[in-house]
C-alpha cells in the first residue's frame, strides 16, 4: 500500500531572510568571517588546487580521497550565503570554485582528484572504506545550491554528467556494479538533483542505492576479495559501522557511525516520500524512535563513542567522553527536517530545533573562526575549538547549514503554511494559489513573544499553523488583537480564516526555567539535573562558577533568568543559589566519612551551552548533582 507524498514542501532558503538578533548576526559572521577563513584554509592545504589535477607522483601533499567534499560543502555554503548577501567578491570566488570542479571532470564524467592523479587504477575498488560516492554526493549538493542561488549551470551541468556516469556504472543491469556508498550521502544528494532537474533517473538511482544496501551476497565482501583482502579482516569488524549489516527495511536500531547513519536515514526518508514506499517510511519511523528514545543527548547530539564516531548501547550517554560530532548533529537535523515534511508532526520540529540551538551551534565559536569536532557535555578544561582539522568535515558543514537555515523555518502544503522555527525576518511562500509573505518580529529564543504579520497578494483562505514547542507549558494567541483559543494538534496551533494584507497574529509561549532529568538507565546522570529554558540547554562554566565540577543544585533552589546584553554577544543567563562541596580538611586523606563532608552556599550562573569555550579556558558541565 502506497503512502502519501510528502505532506509539506520546505520554503526554499532563497525565499527566507532573517533580520533578528539571534540568527541574522550568525549568518552575517558566517558570510563575512567564516567563509573567507575556510576558503583560505582550503587554498593553503591544497584542497582547491588539487582540482587542477597537476599533482605528480613523488610530489608532497597528494590529494586526499575526501578533499572534494570539503570544497563542495564550501561551495554550497557560499551559494546559500550569496542569496542573503549578494557580494560580488564572493560571487567571483564561488564561480572560480565551480569552474575548478567542472575542469577536473574526466571525459567519462568522473570527478575525483585522488583517483585521477594518485591512484588512477583503483577507481571504484573500495566503496566500503573510501569516499568516491560520498564526495560525489557533496559535489552534487554544492552544484544544486550554486544553481539555485545564481541560476548558473557550470557546476550543475558537470555534476549531471557525473551522476549520469554513476548511473551507467552502478545498478542491477548486466555489466553494472551492484555496489553502494560505504559513507552514505549520495542518496539524499541524488534526490536534490532530481528535484532541481526533474530527471527521474536520479530518483531511481537514489532508490537503487537505498534498496541495494545490505543485500546478500554482500558487495563489500566481494570487492574486498577482489582487492586480495579477507572480508573478515575488515577493521570495523561489522557492517553495522556503515549500516550495511542488513537491508534498510529490516533495520530498527540506530547503529554504527553516526554521520553515515543519519545521512542514510535522510535519503531513506526522501525516497520513501517521493516513491510512496510504506515499508521504507516504517523503517524511518523505527529508526527515529530508537534514536530519540534511547540514544540522543539532551543537546541534540548523537554518537557517544570516539571508537566508531558513533553508537554503542542504548542509554550509553557519557558526558565527558561524549563524541557527539558536530556533523552528526547536523545529519540528525537533516533527518528530522525530512520526517517533518513527511508527517507534519511537531515532535520532529522539536528535535530539529533542540539540535540546531545546542548540538549544532556549539560547533562554531562566536567569532566564526574556530570549531568543535566533538561536543562533550562535561569538560575538565582541556577541550577547545580549533581553526581546522585534518579531517575537516565539520567546519564547512556548519557553514552550509547556517547559510541555508531559512529553509528549515517554514513549509507549505496544500492550503496550509507552517512556521516551524521562530526568528525575526521575512518569508515568501505559495499557499492556496496565492503568494503569501510573512513578517515575523520576536526576541526568540530569549523571549517567547512572537508577532506575525500576514501579507497575501490577494485575500485568501488558508491555514496558518504555528508550532507550539514541546517544552512550552502554556500558550496565548491573538489575531488582530483579539484573543483566540489556542488548541494545538500534533504540535501546531492552526488558524484557518480568510487572510487579508496586514492581519497580525500574536503568540506568547511560556518560557520557564526547567530542570531536566535523564532516564534512570543513563548511568552518567543518575541524581543529576540539567537546566533548559525554551529551546536552549544551559551549562556551567568555571569562569562564572569557581570549582564548577564540585557544585550541586538544591532541589528547592530558586532559579531565575535575565538577559545580559554585553555577555557572549547578548545572552539570557540562569542564576540561583547552589552549594559547593568544601575542599578543606582533606590533608593527606583520599577518603573520609561522608558525615564529615561540608558544603557552603555558592552563587551559580549558567549560560547557553552553544556559547561555552568562548572566554577564558576552564571546566564546564551541563549536568549538576541535585541535593535535597
Amino acid at each position: 500500500m502506497a503512502t502519501p507524498r510528502p505532506a509539506l514542501t520546505p520554503v526554499p532558503f532563497t525565499n527566507v531572510r532573517f533580520t533578528d538578533g539571534f540568527w541574522a548576526p550568525r549568518q552575517e559572521v558566517n558570510h563575512r568571517v567564516t567563509l573567507p577563513h575556510q576558503y583560505r584554509v582550503c587554498k593553503k592545504t591544497g584542497r582547491l588546487d588539487a582540482l587542477r589535477l597537476d599533482w605528480k607522483p613523488g610530489q608532497p601533499n597528494p590529494p586526499h580521497i575526501f578533499w572534494e567534499s570539503d570544497v563542495a560543502k564550501w561551495l554550497e555554503a557560499a551559494a546559500c550565503s550569496y542569496s542573503l548577501f549578494p557580494d560580488p567578491a564572493l560571487k567571483r570566488r564561488m564561480d572560480e570554485v565551480a569552474a575548478l570542479i567542472a575542469g577536473a571532470q574526466q571525459p567519462d564524467g568522473y570527478i575525483n582528484a585522488h583517483y585521477t592523479c594518485v591512484e588512477p587504477d583503483k577507481r571504484w575498488s573500495n566503496l566500503r572504506d573510501c569516499h568516491e560516492l560520498y564526495c560525489a554526493g557533496h559535489l552534487i549538493e554544492g552544484a544544486v545550491a550554486h544553481f539555485q542561488s545564481t541560476g548558473e549551470r557550470t557546476a550543475l551541468d558537470a555534476l549531471c554528467r557525473y551522476a549520469d556516469y554513476i548511473d551507467a556504472t552502478f545498478g542491477r543491469a548486466p555489466g553494472k556494479k551492484r555496489g553502494y556508498p560505504g559513507h552514505e550521502e549520495l542518496e539524499l544528494a541524488l534526490v536534490k538533483l532530481y528535484r532541481a532537474t526533474g530527471h527521474d533517473r536520479y530518483l531511481r538511482l537514489a532508490r537503487y542505492f537505498v534498496d541495494e544496501r545490505g543485500r546478500r551476497p554482500h558487495y563489500f565482501d566481494r570487492e574486498a576479495k577482489a582487492r586480495g583482502e579477507a572480508p573478515k579482516a575488515y577493521w570495523a569488524r561489522t557492517y553495522e559501522y556503515c549500516q550495511a549489516h542488513r537491508p534498510v527495511r529490516e533495520q530498527s536500531e540506530v547503529v554504527g557511525h553516526a554521520v553515515r547513519a543519519f545521512y542514510l536515514y535522510s535519503g531513506m526518508a526522501d525516497v520513501a516520500g517521493l516513491t510512496g514506499d510504506a515499508a521504507l517510511l516504517a523503517a524511518c519511523r523505527r529508526l527515529w524512535d530508537d534514536a530519540t528514545r534511547h540514544k540522543l543527548y539532551l543537546t541534540g547530539g548523537v554518537g557517544p563513542s570516539r571508537h566508531n564516531e558513533g553508537f554503542t548501547a542504548r542509554y550509553d550517554l557519557p558526558n565527558e567522553t561524549a563524541y557527539a560530532e558536530t556533523c552528526a548533529a547536523i545529519a540528525f537535523v537533516f533527518f528530522a527536517h525530512r520526517m517533518l515534511q513527511l508527517e507534519a508532526d511537531g515532535r520532529y520540529a522539536d528535535a530539529m530545533e533542540r539540535a540546531l540551538y545546542n548540538g549544532v551551534l556549539s560547533g562554531v565559536s562566536l567569532d566564526g573562526t574556530r570549531f568543535f569536532y566533538e561536543n562533550p557535555l562535561t569538560s575538565s578544561g582541556r577541550h577547545h575549538r580549533q581553526d581546522w582539522f585534518s579531517c575537516a568535515c565539520c567546519p564547512p558543514n556548519l557553514a552550509r547549514l547556517l547559510a541555508s537555515l531559512g529553509q528549515y523555518a517554514y513549509s507549505a502544503g496544500g492550503d496550509a503554511l507552517y512556521v516551524h522555527l521562530y526568528a525575526g525576518g521575512e518569508a515568501c511562500a505559495e499557499v492556496a494559489g496565492t503568494t503569501v509573505r510573512l513578517h515575523v518580529e520576536t526576541d526568540y529564543p530569549w523571549e517567547g513573544a512572537v508577532r506575525v504579520r500576514v501579507e497575501p497578494a490577494a485575500p485568501a483562505r488558508f491555514d496558518l499553523r504555528l508550532r507550539v514547542p514541546g517544552w512550552c507549558p502554556s500558550v496565548a494567541l491573538a489575531v488582530n488583537g483579539r484573543p483566540v483559543k489556542a488548541s494545538a494538534a500534533r504540535g501546531y496551533v492552526g488558524l484557518r480564516r480568510l487572510w487579508s494584507a496586514g492581519d497580525t497574529v500574536e503568540l506568547e509561549l511560556a518560557m520557564p526555567v526547567e530542570r531536566m532529568a535523564a532516564h534512570p538507565a543513563v548511568l552518567a546522570n543518575i541524581g543529576k539535573v540539567a537546566l533548559m529554558r525554551g529551546p536552549l540547554v544551559y551549562c556551567f562554566e568555571e569562569c562564572d562558577n569557581p570549582a564548577v565540577l564540585s557544585l550541586t543544585l538544591p532541589r528547592r533552589a530558586r532559579l531565575s533568568a535575565r538577559f545580559v546584553p554585553g555577555l557572549l554577544g547578548g545572552v539570557s543567563v540562569i542564576e540561583g543559589q547552589g552549594l559547593q562541596v568544601a575542599s578543606e580538611g582533606w590533608q593527606n586523606q583520599l577518603y573520609r566519612p561522608a558525615a564529615a563532608l561540608a558544603t557552603r552556599p555558592a552563587r551559580i550562573r549558567a549560560i547557553p551551552y552553544y556559547a561555552w569555550d568562548n572566554r577564558q579556558p576552564g571546566a564546564m558541565t551541563v549536568w549538576l548533582p541535585e541535593t535535597t
